[in-house]
């Protein structure tokens, strides 16, 4: 891994240590049994077919962060997940980390039963058994952080999400962080505008790497997309994309607020 001295490096040991007790204790024919029965759904050509006629939302079910607390005390992962799909959601993010995030794979789980779109599982890989672990849990898609981690270690998970499938959305923060996911071969690469040094956001971020990105790679905003105007803003700019978590979760009805956002109504009855 690619020591950075911050959070992120505290958040990293921790999930290390509890993948491997997970991992210790796992039964793998069991959960291969399982991932089998799961038959991802295209997260990548998802977004692209969606940006095609407008922004492709990856709705983030997201109830705590390590920068802003708890997020939303009312969190029900089904009720969320239907209300952002029927809102126009092209996917969903699912928060699986449980000591920083308060999520769960359970979440992931369910949410991903309750829809008909992909669904990423939003976490920090460290080992290719959280690939398995992934599918096991209606995955179609995993998230690898390129500042985590050295070359050789982004080709193995790579190389372990493409073995079971699962698309990869590679999250980056500078060009030089751009050029490493480009090089391993994502089929998604997102700019997170978030600072992992002291988690301020940096919106200029999104505009500057954007033309850096490969034209036959799915393009994503992350972080700091709170109206319609910034998400359009970001649109024409040329991300196909936006990962929206915060904004949405904050709201009394997160589908109602999406559904604004991207200029249209939740149909009657849902």
């Amino acid at each position: 891994m690619k020591r950075m001295g911050t959070k992120l490096d505290q958040i990293l040991t921790h999930t290390a240590s509890e993948v491997a007790a997970r991992k210790g204790v796992a039964d793998i024919a069991s959960m291969e049994r399982q991932a089998a029965g799961h038959q991802p759904r295209g997260f990548a050509a998802n977004l692209r077919r969606v940006a095609q006629d407008k922004p492709a939302v990856i709705a983030e079910l997201k109830k705590a962060s390590p920068s802003k607390g708890l997020i939303r005390e009312d969190f029900q992962p089904v009720e969320l997940a239907l209300g952002l799909e029927a809102a126009g959601a092209a996917a969903l993010s699912v928060l699986t980390d449980e000591a920083f995030f308060q999520g769960s794979l359970k979440n992931l789980e369910i949410a991903s039963a309750a829809v008909k779109i992909p669904c990423l599982r939003k976490d920090f890989m460290v080992d290719p058994f959280q690939m398995l672990e992934a599918r096991a849990h209606g995955a179609d898609a995993i998230l690898l952080i390129v500042a985590a981690h050295t070359d050789a270690d982004l080709k193995l998970l790579r190389a372990s999400a493409r073995a079971y499938g699962l698309d990869v959305l590679c999250e980056v923060h500078d060009r030089e962080e751009l050029d490493r996911a480009v090089q391993i071969g994502c089929e998604a690469i997102g700019v997170n505008s978030r600072d992992l040094r002291d988690f301020s956001v940096h919106p200029e971020t999104l505009v500057e790497l954007v033309g850096a990105i490969p034209g036959d790679v799915v393009r994503v905003a992350e972080s700091g997309i709170r109206s319609g105007d910034d998400m359009f803003r970001l649109r024409a700019a040329g991300y196909d994309a936006f990962l929206i978590g915060e904004s949405l979760m904050r709201q009394p009805d997160p589908g109602a607020a999406l559904a604004a956002m991207l200029g249209h109504t939740v149909p009657a009855g849902v």
